[in-house]
């Protein structure tokens, strides 16, 4: 993952996304596309590659500068004896999840698919494995949806550190992005998201500019709203365009300079604001890095569970990610604390599937989100005996919880209050389902 670069991402994104060339997408098409992921809410993200052999992170080639000939051959040790992809799946919906994404290529190279005569692929190497086309099987199997996680970026080529010194070497790298793609797009089936990561141009010579080098001056990270000024170029528009003729379905994230069907916002930390403007997804780990690492433990249920009720009630989707080691299997541990969260969904979900965030935002009690006429209230934190909310601009007919249990409520021109003894709280979140006389969608978000 591209950590240090996002700052500027999301500006550059929709600068670039401005200017390629490429038919305009109307909004009606873009609902239409994106209206069965914003129900699912929550999915899993696999990040998995001839990394987890060191198992030490997916960034491990370039936090230790491993020569790329001395890193090809972890080809020659990735043969996971325990890739069942069915099981991935049926974690998945164990979770309550309900798509996954798993990286096909990450920014070391090594594709997990077939790319003919490349001889670093999952193919080619050991496994000798297709493992993207076991993978869709199964998840399309299974009954969810099915994305693909993909890098243009490649450390190998040192197009990209230099795309206009080393210009050759910066098109083969784009020839076999185009290649690539085209791979994945045909030879598939129907895929549902397509999850970019470092196809960005303002990402070329990472996020920076080599001006000067001679007397030790060398590269600077560009200003914010400062972009790459080289000659080179991805080519995304075409890409864009083959990819809209053969899976016009497909959503896309923001991050290749191609109009997006969502935004993505990077780890807890990038939890952010409120947003029911413009689909976004926050992705993050269960544990350690994206990629394996042995004995990482998960955080307490509570955590996620939490995490998961900000991200909705703010309007967005969280995609978790874990890590499988070497042989394909997920660390044990992680796999019971994801089944624990479909636990709590089992109970949950209807305040977390096909809802919108809001209307009341998000504040120090936790969030809420809507259906039709119920807004479910998720107190994260008692302020005290009661909570206090923002006035409705409709009348409440009824409050309790889930399960059933009557919550008491005052409405007032000046606000609402709910009530519950302690007892009855839940120490993770309290979902409260406040029933109102019409749609919640019609009331405009209050602010807390």
């Amino acid at each position: 993952m591209m950590k240090l670069l996002r700052p500027f991402v999301l500006a550059a994104s929709l600068l670039m996304s401005a200017s390629i060339c490429i038919p305009c997408v109307s909004a009606e098409r873009q609902a239409e596309r994106i209206d069965w992921w914003r129900q699912a809410r929550f999915g899993m993200f696999i990040h998995w590659g001839v990394y987890s052999v060191p198992g030490r992170g997916e960034w491990v080639q370039w936090n230790e500068k491993i020569p790329v000939g001395e890193y090809a051959k972890l080809a020659d040790q990735f043969k996971p004896d325990h890739f069942n992809p069915d099981e991935w799946a049926q974690l998945a919906k164990a979770a309550g999840m309900k798509y996954m994404v798993l990286t096909a290529r990450h920014h070391d190279g090594f594709a997990m698919f077939d790319d003919g005569d490349n001889p670093f692929t999952s193919v080619n190497g050991a496994a000798q494995r297709d493992f993207v086309a076991d993978y869709v099987k199964a998840v399309r199997k299974a009954g969810l949806g099915v994305g693909l996680y993909y890098s243009p970026l490649d450390w190998r080529f040192p197009g990209f550190f230099f795309p206009d010194l080393q210009r050759e070497n910066a098109e083969a790298m784009r020839a076999q992005y185009h290649r690539q793609m085209d791979r994945l797009m045909s030879n598939y089936g129907k895929l549902d998201v397509l999850w970019f990561d470092g196809g960005e141009m303002d990402w070329l010579n990472f996020g920076g500019d080599w001006d000067g080098a001679e007397w030790g001056v060398g590269w600077k990270k560009r200003p914010d709203g400062k972009h790459y000024k080289g000659s080179f170029s991805w080519g995304s528009d075409q890409v864009y365009r083959k990819l809209r003729e053969k899976q016009p379905q497909v959503l896309v994230n923001g991050r290749a300079d191609m109009p997006e069907d969502f935004h993505s916002r990077e780890g807890d930390g990038a939890l952010g604001d409120f947003d029911n403007s413009h689909p976004w997804e926050l992705c993050t780990t269960i544990a350690g890095a994206w990629g394996y690492q042995p004995n990482m433990k998960p955080k307490p249920l509570k955590h996620y569970i939490q995490l998961l009720a900000n991200v909705v009630g703010r309007d967005g989707n969280l995609l978790l990610n874990v890590g499988p080691g070497p042989d394909g299997r997920i660390d044990p541990e992680q796999a019971q604390r994801l089944r624990e969260i479909g636990a709590w969904l089992d109970k949950n979900g209807v305040s977390i599937y096909g809802t919108r965030g809001g209307p009341f935002l998000p504040g120090a009690y936790g969030v809420s989100t809507h259906r039709a006429n119920t807004i479910y209230v998720h107190v994260l934190q008692w302020p005290g005996d009661k909570l206090t909310l923002p006035a409705l601009p409709a009348k409440i007919v009824k409050a309790a919880l889930l399960s059933g249990e009557k919550v008491n409520f005052t409405q007032a021109a000046d606000g609402i209050t709910l009530a519950l003894p302690p007892a009855a709280r839940d120490a993770i979140d309290t979902v409260i389902a406040v029933q109102i006389d019409s749609p919640a969608a019609q009331i405009a978000p209050l602010k807390i």
